[in-house]
């Protein structure tokens, strides 16, 4: 368990670089537009040093990590919500997803033309924006007119809903992505239903060549749009990493001056926007990572292991990675006290390591 993220952008902005940099899935790059004729999915561990720590300490027969799972489609162009390119064929397969990476191209190649002539991170990615908007927009309408339908022979029925489309709509007309409303909780409900693209939290990914300062201007550019985060990656490097050994990547990152590879920064990103927190499980021989909403209780986290464990909910007992890793002994962190028991109630904190006692 994870989170799942759509890539959207221009053709040619090098979401298929970052495709094999986060999933080191052999993939077609080709410098010309429309080169992905059809969605590509790619599922990858989520790296989590708690976790290697954990498994060290309990040596268990199976570690299995969060995952992320990344979805391509072709590239947006100007126009895609009348029929234009090809990524607008495609945009119901990234309409399930948790989250949205927009890659804007900051890299300048004479190799690999641009749809627009020259990068120009403003105008490119309010191309994509606008083309989100208005497929948000036809999907918005179409519901609408289900509702409306609905509304006559029972107003009270179908009243909330309405306001809210109506509202919706509104909105995406000015250009405002439905993020950007206060939703309530029924109103998150209708987004997830009808998988509305701009409901959807969203990072932008500048991709640039880092031996070119022209191009690092061009993400800062990006950076001054605002209303979204900025990972700045440089494709084509990072995708080089898939090839190497992890002590390899640890020296070729380091020579680029780089903390992190572009999958562990997306992925840290992706946790804040979405609010999640990672809590562990050891399950017989299975040591498990699993992510959850912040602030989500007990039983809401046993609801994400399995459906029986909600239901027949009695205690979870709870210790802490920290108190585990300084005492790797169950019988001594139970004497200690480290070993709480609580209630359905509870919220679960990063870093929790849970046992849930449940009643089949």
């Amino acid at each position: 368990m994870g989170f799942t993220c759509g890539l959207v952008g221009l053709p040619n902005a090098g979401k298929s670089t970052l495709f094999t940099a986060l999933t080191g899935a052999d993939t077609l790059i080709a410098p010309y537009p429309f080169s992905t004729l059809k969605p590509r999915k790619g599922v990858v561990a989520v790296p989590d040093d708690r976790l290697d720590r954990l498994a060290a300490a309990l040596k268990p027969a199976k570690v299995t990590p969060a995952h992320l799972e990344v979805m391509d489609i072709a590239g947006l162009v100007e126009g895609a919500s009348r029929g234009e390119g090809l990524g607008n064929q495609f945009l119901s397969h990234i309409r399930a997803v948790d989250a949205l990476a927009h890659v804007a191209r900051c890299f300048r190649a004479g190799d690999v033309p641009h749809v627009g002539g020259e990068p120009d991170p403003r105008r490119d990615t309010g191309i994509v924006n606008t083309e989100l908007l208005l497929a948000d927009l036809e999907v918005v309408e179409r519901r609408l007119d289900k509702v409306k339908r609905v509304a006559k022979a029972d107003p009270k029925a179908a009243g909330a809903e309405l306001a809210f489309l109506e509202r919706c709509r509104d909105a995406l007309g000015r250009g405002t992505p439905v993020r950007a409303l206060e939703l309530a909780a029924a109103d998150q409900a209708i987004t997830r239903e009808l998988g509305l693209l701009t409901a959807k939290p969203m990072c932008y990914v500048a991709n640039v060549d880092r031996g070119d300062p022209a191009s690092i201007t061009l993400a800062e550019q990006l950076g001054a749009i605002g209303g979204a985060p900025v990972v700045t990656v440089d494709g084509k490097l990072e995708s080089e990493l898939t090839q190497l050994s992890p002590e390899e990547q640890r020296l070729f990152l380091a020579e680029w001056g780089l903390a992190e590879s572009a999958l562990v920064r997306l992925i840290k990103v992706g946790y804040r926007l979405l609010g999640l927190i990672t809590f562990y499980t050891v399950v017989g021989e299975e040591l498990r990572a699993w992510s959850l909403k912040d602030g989500a209780t007990a039983v809401e986290a046993a609801g994400q292991i399995h459906s029986d464990m909600a239901r027949g909910f009695v205690r979870a007992e709870v210790t802490r990675v920290a108190d585990f890793l300084a005492t790797p002994v169950w019988a001594t962190l139970r004497e200690r006290g480290l070993v709480k028991l609580e209630g359905r109630d509870y919220r679960v904190r990063n870093g929790d390591i849970l046992t849930i006692r449940f009643a089949p």
